[in-house]
């Protein structure tokens, strides 16, 4: 049986709406679902992407793409 207090404060949204907040393509979006880089529910023909994924998604994509911190050689 599911948990539906687990889906309380569960926000979704659409490929578009993901597409704009992160300024790429509609296709890029369904790119990193289909890669599973970004986790997605389908229902039927639609997809709705978890909020907390688009965010845990960019924030480790922040971390993989910053610059190592240097340290001092002497």
């Amino acid at each position: 049986m599911v948990d539906l207090a687990s889906f309380e404060d569960a926000h979704y949204l659409t490929v578009a709406e993901v597409a704009l907040a992160m300024r790429v393509s509609k296709m890029t979006v369904y790119r990193l679902v289909h890669a599973q880089k970004l986790a997605a529910v389908s229902f039927g023909r639609s997809i709705r992407i978890p909020a907390q994924a688009v965010k845990e998604y960019v924030v480790a994509e922040r971390r993989a793409t910053a610059p190592a911190a240097r340290t001092a050689v002497t």
